[in-house]
């Protein structure tokens, strides 16, 4: 026994070799670790020092960017103007849809679009068998209203007669003598409801209001009619005499005077002039466009012209100051009216977007005059973007050369 247990033991020093020895992989495993993590560290750094460096380079590129790039010009000096054409709308003199007043059905229409009626014309017809049942049943209400008050008024002169007498009490003739006021009251209240349900059957014929032409039918025969403004019948407009209506600048406002001769030209008859005259004025400046809405008449009795065209209106004015021509590109239209962009520098010496609200005048397509608004030496931006506000920094890529007064 205790020679197997010598057998199997061994000395001090080789079990400690041993120990050595399987220490060794243990350290080669933890330095391969921390070889991996620190390439990953430095591959984690190098990528987020690259996206910083990408965002830096993207902010600075979005900075450059982000100011809209325009080109601009001095305003070109235009010669004194006595004359401008404004855009005029054209409108019928009297203009009014045609409602029922009556509920019912369309019996019969009589006259569809285009066609030329006299005042009083009837236009429709209406059939109301309700409206007509119920006059019958309100005129049998009167009648037996009527025949109550007859006996009461009857009852109440009897009475009065013999209360003198002192054949009956006061009480029993005041009773009916008021019975007779009730009744009296009762007819007047069935003839008024009578009346009115007569009115509303009057309504059966629906009648031109005026001379003029119908210029629309809504309405066919069957058709279930309701009463008020739901649903139009018919659509008449007066136009022997048409009005055209067309905004003044200020400047011209107080140029423009009632009675004077207008002339009128329209795209549809090249060459000619139809003329108008001014008669009247709103007498008060749009605070939004600042122009003085005017209204123009003309002879249309025989039928040429249409309303809801658009006119050219000439006007003749005294000269006035000097004028400035740019590109009709350079507008811009906005809800407060029309603006011209310009450039100039802010106190950190950038280059801004200005916007001068102006006073437009002749249009020939390709440029249009700046009546007020523009001075000699600003940079209009020639084709201002859409987008173009207020104090908005630009970057300007090109100027012209030519002087305020160059053609």
């Amino acid at each position: 026994m205790n020679n197997q247990t010598n057998h199997n033991s061994q000395p001090p020093e080789n079990q400690s070799s041993a120990a050595r020895q399987g220490s060794i992989p243990v350290r080669r495993a933890v330095a391969g670790l921390l070889a991996v993590l620190a390439v990953f560290l430095i591959l984690a750094v190098v990528g987020i020092l690259h996206r910083r460096h990408d965002n830096v380079v993207l902010a600075e590129r979005t900075n450059l960017l982000a100011p809209p790039t325009v080109g601009v010009a001095p305003p070109r000096l235009g010669a004194p103007t006595d004359n401008f054409t404004l855009p005029g709308n054209v409108t019928a003199y009297t203009d009014s849809p045609i409602y029922a007043r009556t509920d019912g059905y369309l019996l019969h229409w009589y006259y569809d679009i285009g066609a030329h009626v006299k005042k009083g014309a009837l236009l429709a017809e209406i059939s109301t068998p309700e409206l007509d049942q119920q006059l019958r049943q309100a005129e049998s209400d009167l009648n037996t209203a009527e025949a109550n008050a007859n006996i009461a008024s009857i009852q109440a002169r009897r009475y009065t007669d013999l209360v003198k007498s002192d054949a009956v009490s006061q009480q029993d003739t005041d009773t009916f003598v008021n019975q007779a006021a009730a009744t009296s009251a009762a007819v007047r209240s069935a003839q008024a409801n009578v009346q009115r349900l007569k009115e509303l059957q009057s309504f059966e014929k629906v009648y031109a209001p005026f001379n003029g032409v119908v210029t629309a039918r809504n309405v066919d025969t069957g058709q279930l009619i309701n009463s008020g403004a739901g649903a139009e019948l018919f659509h008449m407009q007066a136009l022997s005499v048409l009005r055209v209506y067309t905004n003044v600048p200020q400047i011209y406002s107080q140029s423009v005077k009632r009675g004077d001769k207008i002339a009128l030209a329209f795209p549809e008859y090249p060459g000619k002039i139809f003329w108008g005259t001014l008669v009247r004025t709103a007498h008060a400046i749009d605070p939004v466009s600042r122009t003085l809405l005017v209204e123009i008449d003309v002879n249309n009795r025989n039928g040429t012209l249409m309303p809801g065209a658009l006119a050219q209106v000439h006007f003749k004015v005294p000269p006035i100051a000097a004028t400035y021509v740019v590109p009709v590109a350079a507008l811009i239209f906005r809800k407060e009216g029309l603006r011209v962009g310009t450039v100039v520098k802010n106190q950190h010496d950038q280059n801004v977007a200005r916007l001068i609200p102006v006073i437009v005048g002749e249009d020939d397509g390709a440029t249009v005059q700046i009546i007020s608004g523009l001075q000699a030496g600003d940079k209009v931006i020639q084709d201002p973007p859409d987008s173009l506000i207020e104090g908005e920094k630009v970057t300007v890529v090109s100027s012209s050369h030519e002087t305020p007064g160059g053609k």
